[in-house]
């Protein structure tokens, strides 16, 4: 190829890559940023030591372009790996234990407050993870022992991060501005960003019994009327009250408070009844167990409905691709399902996809036996309902997702389960795990680190989209108590679809924004 053909080629290539982001940048902000974030935007972009890329990101919006780089170091040695194993090898039980839990002075009437009904883990959801991840599941008691807080980008003294007192970081300005940052360079791989050793135990659809499995050929298809009318009719579409703002974003700290002793409470009896509950043989071989703990989150919305939020923590999200450009790293990630029951039957179930989401039908759904099956998609962890290709935002699949049957996870094997009054924004620790703490629920800020300055050798943004992004908020801002099983406003349709794979793609909740936070409302 000559020299002026290929120059043509890079400057078509820059034009459309150019193009592309540009339309998702206009489409990912429709709204006039807020006086506050172009204040924010100018400091950023200030912290740049090159006067040239300063003017181009601002009047261009390429930033950073001198950071740019081919391939970023995702692997480690087989000696540093070995290492990373031996400093990992130790669990941090000891930090899912709150020395200020007394299940014994329940009193009957707490204790039901308490109770996890034996359907939500009759049909917890399976999950494949991707066959080639990088990043796995991760305990978040582990995940504190590698990050510090920060005010931004200043160092928050404190002695110590624990599940037990990370509310307490709310004094800062109610934790608006607290980011959980890593002690190590993310783009140098340590291994506990990893999450190597929490790949699940090996578990195949083999491992259930044959007369469990669902035909995996069935075309996903269900017949008759819309979903949607049906749970209209049904009354379970939309209920509740739904979510407090003036909850969610305020900082407290509530927590029930136990009524006097009135009987104890036999835990030996309890994981007797747990164990004799765990029929199927697979999961007696642990099959499908990992090291890091799912959090399960249940929430009474009255009428028979229960919401039943399950919620997977990673420590990195590896952003993907358009034109080999890498966009939307974070340190930290929160993803969740949701399945929502009707007096004890799972009706549909909610799957989290970067800011937005999809719902389907329970009877549309993939299932082992009863237990609904879904797919974490490789770097980002999005929820999908099928292994594939999954597109997204940009047209002619330059930006998407790939989930396939990787190791099944099951999250009911190893689970912190609380139950939630999302009126008066109360968590417990639920009969199952009496001792769980729940201090970090309430924590307001970031699990992850905030995005950063131009001037650091990581980091650049084109049209708007940048290549490291915040760490996200925590399960008390995924809109628990959504009166629709989808994620957005309560004033947002939600389809919930009755197939898989069908011409209608999941929406984008305008306001959900990176990590699924739920944004306040405005004064």
């Amino acid at each position: 190829m000559s020299i002026p053909r290929k120059f043509f080629v890079a400057i078509l290539s820059l034009s459309l890559s150019y193009a592309s982001f540009y339309g998702l940048y206009l489409f990912l902000n429709p709204r006039d940023a807020k006086p506050s974030e172009a204040r924010e935007d100018a400091q950023w972009i200030a912290t740049s030591h090159s006067w040239i890329d300063r003017t181009a990101c601002k009047f261009v919006g390429i930033c950073g372009g001198d950071h740019w780089r081919g391939q970023t170091r995702w692997w480690r040695n087989k000696g540093q790996l070995q290492q990373d194993r031996i400093q990992q090898s130790h669990l941090h039980s000891e930090d899912w234990h709150d020395p200020q839990a007394h299940p014994a002075n329940w009193s009957k009437d707490e204790r039901i407050l308490r109770e996890i009904p034996d359907y939500v883990y009759e049909y917890a959801p399976l999950v494949h993870l991707y066959s080639e991840e990088k990043y796995w599941p991760t305990d978040i008691a582990d995940h504190l022992h590698h990050v510090t807080a920060r005010r931004n980008y200043t160092l928050v003294p404190e002695g110590g991060l624990n599940l037990t007192h990370l509310a307490a970081l709310n004094e800062l300005n109610k934790g608006k501005h607290v980011f959980l940052t890593s002690n190590e360079d993310p783009e140098q791989a340590p291994g506990w960003l990893s999450g190597e050793k929490n790949i699940p135990i090996h578990a195949t659809e083999a491992n259930v019994r044959e007369d469990a499995k669902q035909d995996l050929e069935w075309d996903g298809q269900v017949e008759g009327e819309a979903l949607d009318d049906v749970a209209r009719r049904e009354g379970w579409y939309e209920v509740g009250e739904g979510t407090r703002h003036d909850l969610v974003r305020r900082g407290a700290m509530p927590f029930a408070e136990a009524d006097a002793m009135i009987d104890s409470f036999d835990v030996e009896a309890y994981h007797e009844a747990i164990q004799a509950r765990d029929k199927h043989a697979w999961r007696h071989r642990q099959a499908g167990k990992s090291q890091a703990p799912a959090i399960l989150v249940v929430v009474q919305k009255g009428d028979g409905i229960v919401d039943a939020f399950w919620f997977y923590f990673y420590s990195f999200n590896r952003g993907n691709k358009v034109l080999k450009i890498e966009f939307g790293n974070h340190v930290g990630d929160w993803e969740h399902s949701m399945v929502r029951f009707q007096h004890g039957e799972a009706k549909a179930i909610f799957l989290s996809e970067h800011n937005f989401g999809g719902a389907y039908s329970y009877d549309a759904i993939e299932k082992i036996g009863k237990r609904p099956v879904i797919y974490s998609a490789v770097g980002s962890h999005a929820m999908y309902a099928t292994p594939g290709k999954h597109t997204y935002v940009l047209p002619f699949g330059l930006l998407h997702d790939t989930t396939d049957r990787g190791p099944l996870w099951d999250p009911a094997l190893n689970t912190h389960a609380y139950t939630y009054d999302y009126k008066s924004d109360v968590l417990r620790s639920s009969t199952a795990s009496p001792y769980s703490p729940t201090s970090w629920f309430y924590f307001a800020g970031h699990w992850g680190d905030k995005f950063y300055e131009l001037g650091d050798k990581r980091q650049y943004r084109f049209a708007g989209q940048y290549h490291y992004v915040n760490g996200p908020l925590g399960p008390r801002f995924k809109n628990l108590g959504r009166k629709k099983i989808c994620q957005g406003r309560d004033s947002d349709p939600c389809v919930i679809k009755n197939w898989l794979d069908g011409p209608t793609k999941a929406k984008r909740w305008i306001g959900v924004g990176q990590g699924e936070e739920w944004p306040e409302l405005e004064e």
